[in-house]
């Protein structure tokens, strides 16, 4: 019985490790992309309508292990860069976003 216990746990496991790995999306940068950097730690100003999302920020240099190392294009001096788990970025598109628009006129029966 404790031997059956022990192979449905590592059956169970290895199915939950692949589901999950299977929600990880592979995320190719190269240098000079423009990138958006989720902030988790961000709990200076809590609402709904602050955004996580900030940057844009310029790939510098592609490292092992999924390390990407970020500059930032608005600041002065070029010496201003750090490194960052890919997991945490998302290309950035560029440009204004157009919003659809419907307006419904209701009228009393």
């Amino acid at each position: 019985m404790r031997l059956n216990a022990y192979e449905s746990s590592k059956l169970y496991k290895q199915k939950v490790k692949a589901y999950h790995d299977k929600k990880l999306l592979k995320k190719d940068f190269r240098p000079d992309q423009q990138v958006l950097l989720f902030n988790s730690r961000l709990k200076l100003f809590p609402g709904k309508l602050k955004s996580k999302w900030s940057g844009p920020f310029t790939v510098k240099e592609v490292k092992l292990y999924e390390a990407v190392e970020l500059m930032d294009p608005q600041s002065n001096t070029p010496e201003r860069s750090w490194v960052v788990n890919n997991q945490r970025l998302k290309l950035y598109d560029g440009g204004s976003i157009e919003r659809l628009t419907i307006i419904l006129y209701l009228q009393d029966p």
